[in-house]
């Protein structure tokens, strides 16, 4: 197997965990620096996200990620590592120190995401109407 078809010993394409793009908003710091970096919504799972993002960020690099989840809209505050950097895509981190009720939200939201196929825009806007039908108050 080359090395684009390994990636950190797994095969490129099969993941360990579920993903899905399920963020309203997020910040990403490098740790040591105060300097914000412009992100695209990730792509989440309960262990870790892709970010997409231009900046390259070096294998072992420590981020501060803040992010909100769009349908339960629980904020969470944790730190990341960066496992792999694809210049010019983005960053692979894995959560270090996730607290276990942030832990629990990421995998409610995904799971709330799986049951419902996806549509995080229709799922968002049920829970701000409370299952509210459309036209009534």
């Amino acid at each position: 197997m080359s090395g684009k078809e390994q990636m950190n010993g797994k095969i490129a394409g099969v993941r360990s965990s579920s993903r899905v793009h399920c963020l309203r908003e997020i910040t990403v710091t490098y740790e040591g620096q105060n300097e914000h970096t412009v992100v695209k919504a990730p792509d989440l799972s309960a262990s870790g996200m892709f970010i997409n993002t231009m900046r390259a960020f070096p294998e072992g690099a420590v981020l501060n990620l803040r992010f909100r989840l769009a349908v339960t809209n629980a904020l969470v505050q944790t730190r990341g590592e960066v496992r792999h950097c694809l210049p010019g895509v983005g960053v692979g981190v894995e959560f270090v120190g996730l607290a276990p009720e942030a832990r629990r939200a990421i995998e409610r939201e995904l799971a709330v995401n799986n049951e419902t196929g996806g549509s995080v825009e229709k799922r968002a806007g049920r829970v701000r109407n409370h299952g509210r039908k459309r036209g009534t108050r």
